[in-house]
């Protein structure tokens, strides 16, 4: 790759780093390293998407940073996958998305906020955004899900909501029928997703308290991909077992449980205790 290649690409690279990271002059400073790693990494000077792969390069600064200012751990540096180009006037794209969106990005969690604006704001194909992130498809799109979500204008949980589930996961443990009633929803859902099963859905209020007796007992509340929702792990275990979302009625009651057990998705969540 030569420094025409990069030369060109340059805006939109400059436009994806500032939607990433917030700030023009860290957007500077991020193209500027993809640059010096393109050169350290080009030796033969044959790259076949050069505005590509310097995208997937700059995206995988970004992450790292956006992790390192919430000390999570960050990508291992390797070489980028090469990943179909996306049109040069979605950098027109990105100049559109306004001041307030950029105030929403700050809330979004660095994997949400990265699959976000590669997919939506500059079009990606998500197998590509995947392969920046380091997780599978399948939660790459359960991420920018839940970002265009937040974007939307959904409300980050408040404490009577994070309450509520820590609620519900006690009367599971205490096998509260009565109380686990109370929290839900009459009309309320539970799905189900595993790796090797079609989802599964248990619908009612009685059918899910029922479901849930004496359970949860290591389950803990906290948030799953920016969403109010709880995790389990076993004893001793280094990773989550399942994933937990929990959205609500607007009069504070729990319209639907979503759990997923599939190892790629629990494995490529971002998840903050509460």
């Amino acid at each position: 790759m030569d420094l025409d290649d990069f030369e060109a690409a340059r805006p939109r690279l400059i436009a994806v780093a500032t939607r990433m990271l917030g700030s023009a002059a860290d957007a500077e400073d991020a193209v500027q390293e993809a640059w010096l790693r393109a050169d350290r990494a080009d030796g033969d000077g044959t790259v076949d998407n050069p505005t590509a792969w310097l995208t997937t390069v700059v995206s995988r600064i970004c992450l790292d940073r956006l992790r390192s200012l919430r000390d999570t751990d960050t990508l291992d540096d390797v070489d980028p996958a090469d990943p179909a180009p996306a049109p040069d006037e979605q950098v027109q794209l990105a100049e559109s998305v306004g001041a307030a969106m950029g105030a929403v990005l700050d809330d979004l969690a660095p994997a949400e906020r990265v699959a976000f604006v590669l997919h939506d704001v500059f079009a990606v194909p998500f197998d590509d955004v995947a392969a920046v992130l380091g997780k599978s498809p399948a939660a790459t799109r359960q991420l920018a899900s839940r970002a265009r979500r937040r974007v939307a204008g959904a409300p980050r949980p408040d404490a009577a909501r994070a309450s509520a589930v820590r609620a519900f996961l006690a009367a599971s443990r205490d096998g509260d029928f009565t109380a686990l009633v109370e929290l839900l929803d009459p009309d309320a859902v539970f799905r189900t997703r595993t790796d090797d099963a079609a989802p599964t859905v248990l619908a009612g209020a009685p059918a899910i308290a029922e479901a849930f007796l004496f359970k949860a007992k290591t389950a803990l509340v906290a948030l799953v991909d920016g969403v109010l929702g709880y995790t389990v792990r076993l004893p001793g275990a280094s990773g989550y077992l399942l994933l937990g979302d929990v959205t609500f009625t607007d009069d504070g009651r729990i319209a639907a449980l979503d759990v997923t057990l599939r190892a790629d998705e629990v494995a490529g969540s971002e998840v903050v205790p509460l």
